[in-house]
């Protein structure tokens, strides 16, 4: 990632406007995590009656937008339900926008929702062109279904290209992101945006193009709190083009009570495996803990951008760094409680870390 500094405004009235805070939402009775996952306590949209999704009878099957976006609508009109779609490709002209209540859920990788050659005439609420955005709503879920942003094949260098991003998750509290694949975005991939009580669980993102894009970080989390990133696939090198792997970047709010477990990481060559991306407010109570992190030019890292707020309670314990030439961790700037614990490198740099009160460093081991 890069400066996002025209987006800051823009992002500051919002959340002022949203006023969001933290929800504490109870997961669902008999809810299981995934094996190896830690508890996630976004359950997401609790809906339980069905609304099956089919084109047949719609006057323009190539572009599926229309028919998807009145079945979502109704669904969350009459009090929420899972629109279910089957396995298939469906084109999307648009946009779309989840409601509240509303679980959007496809029957696996085999579910494609693709960007049409049109997509980028119309632009989400926020100036974009998000596959899949919330915008403001409560209790959603978008699950187990292939993202596909079409880069490869659209100019995605258009404007408000960084204002929202593939799965686009703002302004929402109880939102869960599960078993979702993102392919050829030509922004972040999967990103959560001034919201709060998150869960994004399961999900793999893969960047394959080069020389087309900058700035196409994989699980971006910016001005939230709340929320757990769990147990995903994210591989950010397989072109030329991807940047960080996992972030957590301040623009118009703090981003604290963050929890980044399970994930295995590949940041591209422009990034990192994870970055910190401190502007003019907060990032505290951040766990990082048992990801493995491979392949990428540097580890975790923090970066400034507009701002040198302070960086504090922040644990790093657990994690594995193979194959990173740069600093295997690399903190500087305004830090206090910085607590690095039980890593363990192979064919990695070193650790960088400024001198700061209370910060704990033991047991990081290099093993191959």
């Amino acid at each position: 990632m890069k400066s996002a500094g025209p987006k800051a405004a823009v992002l500051v009235i919002a959340l002022a406007a949203a006023g969001l805070g933290i929800a504490v939402v109870a997961a669902r009775p008999g809810a299981q995590p995934a094996p190896g996952a830690a508890y996630c306590s976004a359950p997401g949209s609790q809906a339980t009656s069905v609304e099956n999704f089919t084109v047949t009878g719609y006057l323009d099957p190539e572009d599926t937008s229309t028919s998807l976006q009145q079945l979502i609508d109704s669904a969350s009109k009459g009090g929420g339900a899972i629109v279910q779609l089957p396995a298939g490709t469906f084109t999307l002209g648009r946009p779309l926008i989840l409601k509240s209540n509303v679980a959007l859920k496809g029957a696996g990788a085999s579910t494609v929702l693709k960007a049409g050659p049109g997509f980028l005439d119309t632009k989400g609420p926020f100036g974009g062109h998000p596959l899949i955005t919330t915008n403001g709503a409560q209790n959603v879920t978008i699950a187990q279904l292939t993202a596909d942003q079409s880069g490869q094949e659209l100019d995605g260098n258009a404007s408000g290209r960084l204002s929202e991003y593939l799965i686009d998750v703002r302004h929402s509290s109880n939102a869960l992101v599960e078993g979702v694949r993102t392919r050829n975005p030509f922004t972040y991939s999967i990103a959560v945006v001034a919201s709060s009580n998150f869960c994004i669980r399961g999900n793999d993102t893969l960047v394959t193009s080069s020389g087309k894009y900058d700035q196409l970080d994989g699980i971006h989390i910016t001005d939230s709190s709340g929320g757990m990133v769990e147990g995903n696939t994210i591989d950010q090198r397989q072109g030329d083009d991807g940047d960080d792997g996992l972030v957590a970047q301040t623009i118009g709010a703090p981003v604290h009570d963050v929890t980044y477990r399970n994930n295995k990481v590949r940041g591209g060559s422009h990034g990192s495996g994870m970055q910190l991306a401190v502007g003019t407010h907060e990032i505290y109570n951040i766990i990082v803990d048992n990801n493995r992190f491979w392949g990428s030019p540097d580890g975790v890292k923090t970066g400034y951008y507009d701002g040198n707020a302070p960086v504090r309670d922040v644990a790093v314990k657990n994690n594995s760094f193979t194959d990173i030439p740069g600093p295997w961790l690399d903190f500087h700037g305004d830090l206090t409680n910085i607590t690095v614990t039980d890593n363990i490198t192979c064919q990695s740099g070193g650790l960088k870390l400024d001198d700061a009160p209370g910060n704990v460093v033991s047991n990081n081991r290099e093993s191959c």
